[in-house]
């Protein structure tokens, strides 16, 4: 049969239904009576202002905004009365307190100018040190108002710039599948995202790293490659998502497209810290040396380990420790791409390594779930599990700051004790594990993938959806091949023949 055109594919994705969670998924079809019902079968969506698309951004934008409403009390003046009040009212955020910490209050140039105190310099990567510094250009009180004021607007200004990123990462997830843009109501609607998205400036390396997943799905390796790169030069854990995809590119024999990837993260990374490294070497090793030195800290495993036993581990023996189980996780998750019977998609290996970073890391901060929140939506979007690991991270959330306040309270002991705040990190690990162990099974048991029910490969894959199999350690080849060849008859029939895109 002869291979249609790119046009003619193009044509025939957007023909294809869009999938509708409610008619799917039990939990999205019951909260749907609370706006009418499932959608009947002469539904038009799509057709009117209100896209997909649209209905996601606007959502997210909506929950930003009940986030914001969320750090009422700290704005009004929880941050600037003792620490006690921001840990009860579970509406801490180190924005205001960096703004003067760090000297952007007194004009200080990140990097370059040395703090006063304990930090002598910025402990943040360099682009995410940038956009603090423009929040702090674009704090436009003057000098002369008092340090509260200053601060708040500095917030502001910080919650404006970190809603735009918001909206950015919902829309990309909403993007990525084309044929499932409802699935990003998980990122929109997640209370874990409004709760944890002002406390620091990680959204701004997980809208980067959003763009990056829609570009590669697009089959755009380049953009992918700077994206990721510029995300890197955010946040460490970008970075980790060309490790999976190196084995999926050599599962797939799409080597041309890795090193594309690979030279343009590089590259754009390289762009960003090189003249910080030139002319502030110091300023600059500041991040890597901080997270070498940080000790045990909250969140992790390690801390219940340290408090349950009332010894103190060595933090060169956590560093390494920690090192040594994640390439432990990271070797059982090549093991798995190059095993299963049919290649695993993209989105999962990537939630699988980032998620194992979390785990395994000596400190969980509670903004670090927006790491995972978009990845956990392309990797598996049922709604049900979903929502069970978004409680155990909403309990996590509150179990920190209730814990700060009962042992910043003095003799008060109002909060929660050291064995509730234990229990806390519990749920949030066996959460987390929850959900890497039903992506382990979609993996393996690919007819439970909710993504591959119509017949999709890997719809956020690329260059990797629908590609014939280059290298592969099945334990059954046979199997192997029979998912391949109904994935490449699949392809050939409604999307074309696999190529390089």
């Amino acid at each position: 049969m002869p291979s249609p055109s790119a046009e003619d594919t193009s044509v025939q994705q957007q023909e294809r239904p869009v999938v509708r969670p409610t008619d799917q998924d039990e939990v999205a079809a019951a909260g749907s009576e609370l706006f009418g019902g499932r959608a009947g079968r002469w539904a038009r969506l799509g057709d009117g202002p209100l896209t997909p698309v649209r209905v996601v951004a606007l959502t997210m934008i909506g929950m930003f905004a009940l986030g914001m409403v969320q750090k009422i009390p700290c704005y009004e003046w929880a941050w600037f009365r003792g620490a006690t009040s921001q840990y009860t009212h579970a509406c801490y955020s180190d924005i205001p307190h960096l703004f003067l910490g760090r000297g952007f209050a007194d004009g200080l140039i990140p990097y370059f100018d040395r703090l006063s105190g304990d930090m002598q310099y910025l402990e943040y990567p360099v682009l995410t040190g940038v956009f603090m510094q423009v929040a702090s250009w674009l704090t436009l009180t003057p000098d002369s108002d008092p340090i509260q004021q200053r601060e708040q607007m500095y917030w502001m200004v910080n919650a404006g710039m970190l809603m735009i990123c918001a909206v950015i990462i919902a829309v990309c997830t909403a993007r990525t599948h084309r044929r499932r843009p409802w699935d990003a109501l998980l990122v929109a609607l997640a209370p874990a995202f409004a709760l944890t998205a002002t406390i620091n400036w990680d959204l701004l390396a997980v809208a980067l790293t959003a763009g990056a997943m829609l570009m590669w799905s697009r089959g755009r390796v380049l953009a992918f490659g700077i994206l990721i790169g510029l995300a890197t030069a955010a946040k460490l854990y970008p970075v980790l998502l060309l490790g999976p995809l190196l084995v999926l590119c050599w599962r797939a024999g799409r080597w041309r497209a890795y090193g594309t990837a690979l030279l343009g993260a590089a590259a754009a990374w390289l762009v960003v810290n090189l003249p910080v490294m030139l002319y502030a070497p110091e300023g600059w090793r500041k991040f890597y040396t901080f997270s070498q030195e940080r000790p045990i800290d909250f969140g992790s495993f390690w801390l219940i380990i340290t408090q349950r036993t009332g010894k103190p581990i060595d933090v060169e023996t956590v560093n390494t420790a920690s090192v040594v189980l994640m390439v432990l996780f990271c070797a059982g998750i090549a093991g798995l791409a190059l095993t299963a019977a049919r290649r695993p998609r993209f989105a999962q290996l990537a939630f699988l390594v980032v998620a194992a970073f979390i785990l395994t890391n000596k400190v969980y901060s509670p903004q670090y779930v927006l790491w995972l929140i978009p990845l956990a939506v392309l990797a598996r979007p049922r709604w049900r599990d979903f929502l069970i690991w978004q409680a155990c991270e909403v309990m996590y959330f509150l179990g920190i700051w209730f814990y700060l306040a009962y042992t910043s309270g003095g003799d008060k002991h109002q909060g929660l004790p050291q064995e509730g705040y234990q229990l806390a990190i519990a749920l949030h690990l066996l959460g987390t594990l929850y959900l890497c162990a039903l992506v382990v099974r979609d993996i393996l048991r690919p007819e439970k993938d909710p993504v591959r029910r119509d017949g999709s490969d890997d719809p956020s894959g690329g260059v990797l959806d629908g590609a014939p199999d280059a290298f592969v350690l099945a334990p059954d080849p046979r199997a192997a091949g029979q998912h391949q060849a109904r994935a490449v008859t699949e392809n050939q029939v409604e999307w074309g023949t696999a190529r390089e895109r």
